[in-house]
């Protein structure tokens, strides 16, 4: 794919959506970091309806430490592997209050030390609480990338790398939710939804459907 189509393409994305955000619901970078953590093999509808009641009770380092494991799992026990990211986000909240003054670090080294937290972890707290152009590729961006044709790769930091290289700097910082939003309601795995795509004409896809439902209404928001 040549540089004026990945130009074109989004810029229809971004006059599509122009303020893409996460469908994660936070207020501060340590409420997105735990709702990150907690999003692992889990949908971020079923995240938000637990966060709402623990972030309720507990939003801070030192009062999510507080409540121990065993408190903890009682507000995620409805999200895959809570007991595993029980242990991981109380020894966070632990590393948190003794290396970083109950802050939650802006820099890639600092957040991926932190027990539970990889690299696509990192960069969507990276990007999404502190603004920074890096690209959280998961399974919806690493598909849209390669069947579009915007940035093929094998694995997923091959991905990661080529779009960071190609993604017009203007619209590098909101790419990502751009992406995810577009393999979540349009570009999705089984059968994408072609005739409701907006860069259809820019798409090298080969084997192009003829869905043209509309997209659902919460389409309009990033995810």
């Amino acid at each position: 794919m040549n540089a004026a189509k990945r130009q074109a393409i989004f810029e229809r994305l971004q006059a599509a959506n122009p303020s893409p955000t996460t469908e994660l619901e936070y207020n501060t970078p340590f409420e997105l970091l735990i709702a990150v953590i907690l999003s692992a093999q889990a949908t971020d509808r079923g995240v938000n309806k637990a966060t709402r009641k623990l972030f309720a009770v507990a939003n801070t380092p030192a009062s999510i430490h507080a409540l121990g494991e065993a408190g903890l799992r009682e507000y995620i026990k409805t999200i895959g592997l809570f007991n595993s990211k029980a242990k991981n986000i109380i020894a966070t909240c632990q590393a948190l209050l003794t290396e970083h003054d109950g802050q939650t670090p802006r820099d890639r080294a600092s957040l991926e030390a932190l027990p539970g937290v990889g690299r696509k972890t990192a960069n969507v707290v990276l990007n999404t609480a502190f603004g920074e152009p890096t690209m959280a590729v998961d399974t919806h961006i690493f598909r849209v990338a390669n069947r579009t044709g915007i940035a093929k790769g094998k694995t997923v930091r091959a991905v990661e790398d080529r779009l960071l290289r190609v993604v017009p700097k203007p619209f590098l910082k909101d790419a990502h939710h751009w992406l995810i939003l577009h393999g979540r309601y349009v570009c999705v795995a089984r059968k994408p939804r072609c005739g409701a795509c907006p860069i259809y004409d820019l798409c090298e896809f080969n084997e192009k459907t003829d869905d043209d439902a509309p997209p659902p209404a919460n389409a309009k928001r990033s995810a």
